[in-house]
């Protein structure tokens, strides 16, 4: 019986990850006069080689061309359970915090993603429920230093938060420093990871080409992050099924891949679940379940999109 093309790709993604794995671990991979170590990650036509010295710090990062590989997009689940009921506006007060965190409940969302200031309200409305506290990190501009961002880590998860949505350095990235993006991207790794928390990268795709957006999630799949996430929306623009398309295939199955900007309807979440998202980032949670005009905390979209 002849294969089908699905199953071609994937046998030759699967061989061509075992073949770099070997050349970097032969060549490339250990370079005995310094001790460090180097690991490739590879998918969408590109590979990213990141090294790291004995104590585990990223030391170099780069990327280079090779043929293109399929990720496998996953199935489908319950909708409520894959959404962050959102609520990131800088004027948020209290009171909405808090009525976020009823419909959390009343709906059984699988976090609310708020900014720090709210986690240990959140944290303290949620205790007992299975809805996790989801806070931003380096929000929204990921122009913070890696230090800060692993403080302000360290310090919502003390407040309660068990999911980190971190913004990569933007700048870093376009400039062509893939190392300064991985050097960021694995210190908060290892500090949320050490405290048992998960961790959402945030691309902020509309700023990036398709080259860009490969080479940070082969990053972020190199640090050990949890998900890829495409927008703070913040940025101009929010989730695209390009977008969420492009950064399933590059990570594969083994990491989650969260859309977040711009989602106001149970269509828009549909889309970008089929495209191969595992969480949905939105403030309009209560309007996407019940798949009418009926809406949450957020009343209206608004020109930013804030998801």
């Amino acid at each position: 019986m002849v294969p089908d093309l699905k199953t071609v790709e994937t046998i030759v993604e699967v061989i061509t990850r075992e073949v770099l794995q070997a050349y970097t671990e032969e060549g490339r991979g250990q370079l005995p006069s310094d001790e460090r170590l180097c690991k490739i990650e590879c998918g969408a036509g590109l590979c990213v080689q990141t090294c790291f010295d004995k104590v585990g710090k990223v030391v170099s990062a780069g990327a280079e061309r090779i043929s293109s590989t399929m990720g496998v997009i996953p199935a489908d689940i319950n909708l409520a359970h894959m959404i962050d009921h959102t609520l990131l506006k800088p004027d948020v007060t209290p009171d909405k915090i808090a009525q976020l965190c009823i419909e959390a409940r009343k709906y059984n969302f699988a976090s609310v993603c708020i900014n720090p200031s709210n986690v240990k309200l959140c944290s303290d409305l949620l205790r007992g429920s299975s809805v996790k506290v989801c806070s931003v990190i380096g929000f929204p501009f990921g122009a913070t230093l890696t230090e800060i961002k692993v403080h302000e880590t360290q310090l919502v998860i003390q407040l309660g938060a068990s999911e980190i949505d971190m913004v990569i350095n933007i700048g870093a990235l376009k400039g062509g420093d893939s190392k300064l993006v991985a050097q960021d991207i694995s210190a908060v790794v290892a500090t949320a990871h050490k405290a048992g928390a998960i961790v959402k990268v945030i691309l902020e795709t509309t700023m990036l080409t398709d080259e860009e957006k490969v080479i940070v999630c082969l990053l972020a799949k190199e640090a050990g992050a949890d998900f890829v996430k495409t927008s703070t929306g913040f940025g101009g623009g929010g989730a695209t099924v390009h977008d969420v398309a492009l950064m399933r295939s590059v990570i594969g199955p083994s990491m989650g891949v969260k859309a977040a900007g711009g989602i106001h309807t149970r269509e828009d979440a549909e889309n970008m679940i089929k495209a191969g998202a595992t969480r949905i980032g939105a403030s309009a949670g209560i309007k996407i379940v019940q798949g009418d005009d009926q809406t949450s905390t957020e009343a209206a979209p608004v020109a930013a999109k804030v998801y």
